[in-house]
């Protein structure tokens, strides 16, 4: 009997010294999860300043275009010095707050502005009409986008076309007629003024 005390006294004390170890083991694992966590968020951090600092090279810029992250993708959009080429790109990215951020770069070609001005999402369409630098061929597309409110903003916005408010005056939505008379009326007294 005293046999199996003592034996199980050092098996106890086996499982006791593996427990141990085991706690210990997690604790350094945790540790370095923590870590790696911060670590991370520290490195998104650093490729999102990277992405929308206008000296990164354009090699970078091009690399931190494929960046999981969206949001270092849209402080890549927001870069004016990112080449035309990129912020092409940026205009079909999956996440529609990159979109919106090429959308509102003022580097942002004509060609590109229209990719925008057919994009699937209504928030991109919006931002794309109340933009005060956007092309009036987007504006004319817009116009006969099927949302009454992106209609309203582009008979509201200061650089459609005469013919495209014209359209828009005729449209079957009171709000967006009134809007398009408006604006017409401005160019009108613009003109006047001259």
């Amino acid at each position: 009997m005293l046999k199996f005390v003592i034996c199980n006294t050092h098996m106890n004390q086996g499982v006791v010294s593996r427990v141990k170890n085991s706690v210990h083991l997690l604790s350094i694992l945790s540790f370095f999860v923590v870590i790696s966590i911060s670590s991370a968020s520290e490195d998104a951090d650093d490729r999102r300043r990277l992405a929308g600092h206008p000296k990164t090279s354009i090699s970078q810029l091009w690399e931190l275009s494929k960046d999981s992250d969206w949001k270092v993708r849209q402080y890549l959009a927001r870069n004016r010095k990112s080449p035309i080429e990129l912020l092409d790109v940026l205009a079909s990215d999956k996440h529609h707050q990159v979109r919106i951020a090429t959308a509102t770069n003022l580097s942002t070609e004509s060609k590109t502005f229209l990719k925008l001005a057919n994009d699937r999402e209504v928030q991109v369409r919006s931002v794309v009409a109340r933009f005060e630098y956007v092309p009036v061929e987007a504006l004319a597309i817009l116009s006969k986008d099927t949302d009454t409110d992106i209609r309203i903003e582009v008979a509201k916005n200061l650089n459609t076309s005469k013919p495209t408010l014209e359209t828009l005056s005729k449209d079957v939505q009171p709000e967006v007629a009134q809007a398009a008379h408006v604006g017409l009326q401005r160019l009108k007294d613009e003109m006047g003024a001259k």
